[in-house]
């Protein structure tokens, strides 16, 4: 491996509340990457305070600490402000990349101009593949199939009931194109970011990455899911703390994903359905939430 192709990466994370893992994921990221930018969402826990005992001076490691939560696609727009490489990897500081996935994604992005970004195989740690890394897009219709359980129909019908989560298909022996790719794992081309535009700052918190996606194919730009760049995901861990909070702003980054790309493509009832679809969604979630602490306050009392 020549030392340019080492050094053509700046690694933006965008940090709130990932305690320890915080320091791991920066630890990997600095083997492989010339620039490592961590932006702090005004995190309370102990994050920054451990990656600064083990990483006490470096000089690819840039920190910036916000005084408030502006959310993860903002987040990401000021980590690409610093970043100096003409690849900058989006990286979510639950991931922990293994050694020479940068290195892999860096080659297939390299490989075709046309290449606008590229995604890693997320497992999680149990070593199962997990399920965002490579996807096709949820329009309304494959999100109203996967709700209510119909990609089990796939197998006879393949074309109308396909579940847009490729995970459950065999994995590929080489790079292929994919029309999404997860947000916690983002290779992307700088000449691509100045053509598409940055992260829609709209969204505080899921569906960012499903839109950024829509707009790179809407430029022609090609997304490949690399299956040899291994990255072990802690999925959810900023977000246990806080459910509710997750929630609200995941149901609200669909409603504005679904309103943004697809309001002329379908009839007005159906957005309407979809519309009532993802409150619905949002009120159940709600209630088992509630449920569940109800349940672990009771026992607790008689314990």
């Amino acid at each position: 491996m020549h030392s340019s192709e080492h050094e053509s990466a700046s690694v933006v994370v965008v940090n709130h509340n990932a305690g320890l893992l915080l320091t791991a994921c920066i630890l990997a990221a600095l083997e492989q990457a010339k620039q490592v930018i961590v932006v702090d969402n005004a995190s309370s826990d102990s994050s920054l305070a451990n990656l600064n005992t083990r990483v006490p001076a470096e000089a690819r490691l840039h920190i910036i600490r916000l005084s408030k939560n502006v959310g993860f696609a903002t987040g990401c727009n000021l980590g690409y402000q610093e970043a100096t490489s003409p690849y900058i990897l989006f990286l979510n500081p639950d991931c922990i990349l293994s050694t020479g996935s940068l290195q892999r994604m860096v080659q297939v992005l390299e490989s075709d101009p046309h290449i606008g970004m590229v995604g890693g195989y997320l497992i999680n740690p149990d070593g199962s593949e997990q399920g965002g890394g490579r996807r096709a897009i949820p329009s309304p219709w494959r999100a109203f199939v996967r709700a209510f359980g119909l990609y089990h129909l796939a197998r006879y019908w393949p074309q109308l009931f396909f579940d847009f989560h490729l995970d459950k298909q065999p994995l590929p022996q080489s790079p292929i194109e994919v029309e999404a790719i997860s947000g916690a794992l983002m290779l992307v081309r700088r000449e691509a970011i100045d053509d598409v535009g940055s992260w829609d700052e709209n969204y505080f918190l899921h569906c960012e990455d499903l839109d950024w996606c829509m707009r790179f194919k809407q430029k022609n730009w090609k997304i490949l899911f690399v299956p040899n760049a291994l990255v072990t995901h802690f999925q959810g861990t900023c977000s246990r703390a806080r459910p509710f909070f997750v929630a609200w702003h995941k149901h609200k980054g669909m409603l504005r994903f679904y309103r943004k790309f697809f309001q002329d493509r379908y009839p007005r009832a159906l957005m309407a359905l979809v519309t009532l679809a993802i409150w619905l969604r949002f009120g159940i979630i709600v209630l088992r939430y509630s449920l569940q602490n109800c349940y672990k306050l009771l026992k607790s009392k008689h314990e």
